[in-house]
């Protein structure tokens, strides 16, 4: 029979183990092979510098320039780059390096509200759909088939032509194309985990199904997504720096890095810079947190031991 002692700790949530030599053992395991992690991967350091210069600079974006992004100078159209402008300008006379760097602002907005859409809903249907079971899980299955059946960008597209250009349609085209993988990963989590002998415990011990589903199964089915949502940064800058480059994203004169390429196509052979730029920040960006998921993936994948 359990102890008291042991259904209380399984009610609240903390596992007995957390304050054993063996989870001591186990965090400074973890943390040697994130070390090794690191040394099979030092392009990873590269990764993460890029992207905490780019979290830096569009949460403070007025600390590296100080021009202004969307004043027009005609006298200074088509400069090339100088010390005064530094990527040059464009054929309003508009400070590309200013644009560049508060459109980073502009595509870091569109990240983490995907994110926060498509986890957020992705979690609740796949979390039910596969602790649940039944009809519920059907439902959401076959609408997850039926979203994945068509190549993401492409259905971001058709979905950003029905709502109308501007910057929220575009977010809501995109985080409405990337929930459902996210609901088929937590589902394929939470059906491997919740068979698992501490749920049972948990059940055995009276835990609502609410509290097992959040406190055990959900918390020991969080490396993947970690992972997973590490490589959708860039993936998700590619897709919204598309959909304005075809003139469905943020209304010019937001600054925003896929639109200033489309606009830079057309004096790519004269005033290189123009697309250059932004077009290379963008490049920077999906490099680095894609080196940033390689290393997750390693340090957090139990598979990565062997490797390692």
């Amino acid at each position: 029979m359990m102890s008291t002692e042991t259904t209380k700790a399984a009610r609240s949530g903390d596992a007995t183990i957390d304050q054993s030599p063996l989870y001591e053992t186990k965090r400074h395991f973890r943390r040697s092979r994130f070390m090794r992690a690191v040394r099979n991967n030092p392009l990873a350091i590269f990764g993460i510098f890029v992207a905490i210069m780019f979290l830096l600079i569009a949460s403070f974006p007025g600390l590296f320039t100080e021009h202004d992004p969307i004043k027009i100078s005609p006298r200074d159209r088509l400069l090339v780059p100088s010390p005064e402008h530094l990527f040059g300008t464009d054929e309003l006379g508009m400070d590309i390096y200013a644009r560049v760097i508060y459109g980073a602002r502009t595509t870091s907005k569109a990240i983490i509200v995907v994110l926060a859409i498509a986890v957020g809903v992705g979690s609740v249907m796949g979390s039910v759909a596969g602790y649940f079971g039944g009809w519920f899980d059907n439902v959401v299955m076959r609408i997850t088939d039926i979203f994945i059946g068509f190549p993401p960008l492409i259905l971001a597209l058709a979905v950003n032509a029905v709502l109308g250009r501007g910057f929220t349609q575009t977010v809501a085209a995109v985080a409405l194309t990337w929930w459902p993988s996210y609901a088929r990963m937590i589902r394929a989590q939470i059906l491997t985990v919740k068979h698992e002998q501490y749920v049972t415990a948990a059940r055995a011990a009276g835990v609502r199904p609410a509290g097992i589903l959040v406190r055990h199964v959900l918390r020991n089915s969080i490396d993947p997504i970690i992972v997973s949502i590490t490589l959708d940064v860039g993936y998700i800058a590619l897709a919204t720096a598309a959909l304005s480059f075809v003139g469905l994203g943020a209304a010019h004169p937001t600054p925003e890095w896929g639109r200033m390429v489309a606009q830079g196509r057309d004096y790519l052979l004269v005033q290189w810079w123009y697309s250059t730029y932004p077009g290379m920040a963008l490049f920077l960006l999906v490099v680095s947190f894609n080196l940033i998921g390689e290393l997750l993936r390693d340090w957090l994948d139990p598979s990565a031991i062997r490797k390692l």
